[in-house]
């Protein structure tokens, strides 16, 4: 008999045994006459369940797990080739709860293909964006991006379209697409599960970015901790290059577009774009002074299209399938999907596309199942180290952009980390002024300074040294950095410390009294 067992090459997988179960597999089938083929996927993004295999079965894919090379004889043992029962036994993966209720349109192929084979990518929808927009002019282009409301998924949430714009309209020689590939939030990992799963759609994002607005060459700036998603990327150029999907001459439209992968320094700040940029110049990576913006100025001073991954895997659906498509998905002027990931204290941690809109409270417990615990979930932050933490009080909130700043939070790159009742707040307040002095790039007094000094601040209140003259230095210090730091780090530390403050003052031994002085 022939069968084919999808076994993921996530890092996640892999991290917990996914290529000794693969060895497994592939020995016992041989043991047993078994002609196996193994396709290695990415993760369907149901992490608590990795290492999940499936199995190609006429009833469909059938998914196992988490599977321990222990799991492999009895496997076979059951018959699970031909999807028999077994302990670990799901069903059909696109039937497991988890995974039904979403609303894939990015992550549409992330778990179902081998993501560096290019004839898998066309089979399920792949380069049809690419090709629609090598119908297009550049400007039709921008306008059908600028139509679907598709905004910068990297935290900024600035339209795409009007970046894009000021690309195509700057006259210049030389323009470049540039990937932001630093993914460091905490609690983040949507990034790496496109590049490492579904490789070719940000190729293909890339290309058309590079058909809108004119620019010729694209770099990848990915970070240093992610060596599984640079090999799948280079796999993935080079299988493109050789279709002639990249190169001078995409896919014989004449048009020419080379693209490569650049590993970061193994800073958090580079994941700022102008300091990206100077990372990626060879330079110190530091925070640039704007204006100019690099979409007038940016990589070697020329116009520079600059989104993060999900952004750009966002755009060849677009093109596909029309702007109204994705505009119909989503909240208020939050349009399409976003790839929620849920980490920390969660029980079923993952990854969950799905249209702004939906609620944390949905989030954390019809996908996440509550905490890993078992305890109350006291709060969660939202949009990684620089984000607020939201309170239980506050889980109805339905996850929109302009809903997260009204109440002084940003939704940023998705990322949801949880924590229960036996958080102690004030440690996780000292925790984002201490992150902020470590990871300063050092350019701005706000941030290199304010940081330090806001550790000492906190330590002191929480000795009881004189703790109203401490919040009123405290809260003085968050507004400075806030509105003289030159870039989001610095600008962005206050919300993790104002949110703790705000909604635990008891961590910090405030009293009422305290609380509202000055």
């Amino acid at each position: 008999m022939s069968a084919t067992v999808y076994v993921p090459r996530d890092a996640s997988a892999r991290s917990v045994g996914a290529d000794d179960v693969a060895e497994a597999l592939a020995a016992h089938a041989a043991a047993r006459g078994v002609e196996l083929r193994i396709v290695r996927n990415g993760s369907r993004g149901m992490l608590w369940l990795e290492p999940l295999i499936e199995v190609a079965t006429d009833a469909g894919r059938i998914a196992y797990g988490p599977v321990g090379v222990d799991d492999v004889p009895s496997l076979f043992a059951a018959g699970f080739l031909a999807g028999g029962d077994h302990p670990l036994r799901h069903g059909a993966t696109e039937s497991i709860p988890y995974f039904a209720k979403q609303q894939r349109l990015t992550f549409a192929r992330v778990g179902l293909i081998d993501p560096v084979s290019l004839a898998d990518y066309e089979a399920h929808g792949g380069l049809r964006g690419l090709r629609a927009a090598l119908a297009l002019e550049p400007a039709q282009i921008v306008e059908a991006i600028l139509a679907s409301g598709l905004r910068g998924r990297g935290g900024a949430a600035f339209p795409t379209g009007i970046k894009w714009k000021t690309v195509l309209d700057t006259a210049a020689d030389q323009k470049y697409v540039v990937c932001n590939a630093d993914e460091g939030d905490s609690g983040t990992f949507s990034d790496r599960m496109v590049m490492e799963g579904d490789p070719l759609v940000l190729v293909e994002g890339m290309i058309i970015a590079g058909l809108a607005t004119g620019a010729t060459q694209g770099y990848i700036y990915l970070r240093s901790e992610y060596p599984d998603a640079a090999v799948a990327l280079d796999q993935a150029i080079a299988a493109a290059r050789a279709a002639g999907v990249l190169g001078p001459d995409v896919l014989g439209s004449g048009r020419r577009f080379e693209l490569e992968v650049r590993i970061g320094a193994g800073s958090y700040v580079c994941g700022e774009e102008t300091a990206l940029l100077e990372s990626l110049e060879g330079k110190r990576g530091i925070v640039r002074y704007r204006p100019p913006v690099p979409a007038v100025a940016g990589l070697f001073g020329k116009p520079t299209a600059l989104n993060n991954v999900v952004t750009l895997a966002s755009v060849p659906i677009i093109l596909d399938r029309g702007a109204a498509y994705y505009r119909d998905f989503g909240a208020g002027r939050s349009r399409g999907t976003l790839a929620f990931q849920l980490a920390g204290n969660i029980a079923r941690g993952g990854l969950v596309e799905l249209a702004f809109g939906v609620t944390l409270r949905e989030l954390l417990y019809e996908y996440g199942g509550g905490s890993a615990s078992g305890r109350p979930i006291r709060a969660v932050q939202v949009g990684g180290p620089l984000g607020a933490f939201v309170p239980a009080s506050d889980f109805d909130l339905p996850l929109d952009y302009e809903a997260f700043v009204a109440k002084g939070a940003i939704v940023g790159h998705g990322g949801i980390v949880v924590f229960d009742d036996t958080v102690d707040m004030a440690k996780m307040a000292r925790y984002a002024l201490e992150f902020c002095a470590i990871e300063s790039c050092g350019k701005c007094t706000p941030c290199r300074i304010g940081s330090t000094r806001g550790v000492e601040v906190i330590d002191r209140l929480l000795a009881g040294d004189r703790p109203r003259l401490q919040l009123a230095v405290l809260r003085d210090l968050c507004d400075t950095m806030e509105h003289a730091s030159l870039c989001a780090l610095g600008g962005m530390t206050p919300y993790p410390v104002r949110s703790a403050l705000e909604h635990f003052p008891a961590d910090f031994g405030i009293t009422a009294a305290a609380h509202g002085g000055h």
